[in-house]
């Protein structure tokens, strides 16, 4: 047996995928970071005073807080699609056992 090529019952290719996976995981977390930043930005200096209209109510608030709540609404749509889609693929794997 080779000296270190198995550590704590694991081999050392599969501590390397973990380790590859944590990595693309801190991408995610500082793109996601700068882009929030830049969406803060980009939200609080548009301050304006805006009147929405949406079918027969019409809404005065600042601009700021429109964009702050569809930036909202979006994130938890985009994570109901991610959870819909990750129901569906394992439905799917149940399916085809």
């Amino acid at each position: 047996m080779r000296q270190g090529a198995e550590t704590n019952g694991g081999s050392v290719m599969a501590d390397q995928v973990q380790g590859a996976q944590a990595k693309g995981h801190n991408g995610f977390l500082i793109g996601g970071g700068v882009l929030l930043a830049l969406l803060l930005f980009f939200i609080f200096q548009n301050t304006a005073d805006t009147t929405f209209k949406f079918l027969f109510w019409s809404f005065t608030f600042p601009l700021w807080l429109g964009l702050l709540i569809t930036a909202i609404a979006a994130f938890v749509i985009g994570q109901f699609a991610l959870m819909w889609r990750r129901h569906e693929r394992r439905q799917a794997r149940r399916d085809a056992r």
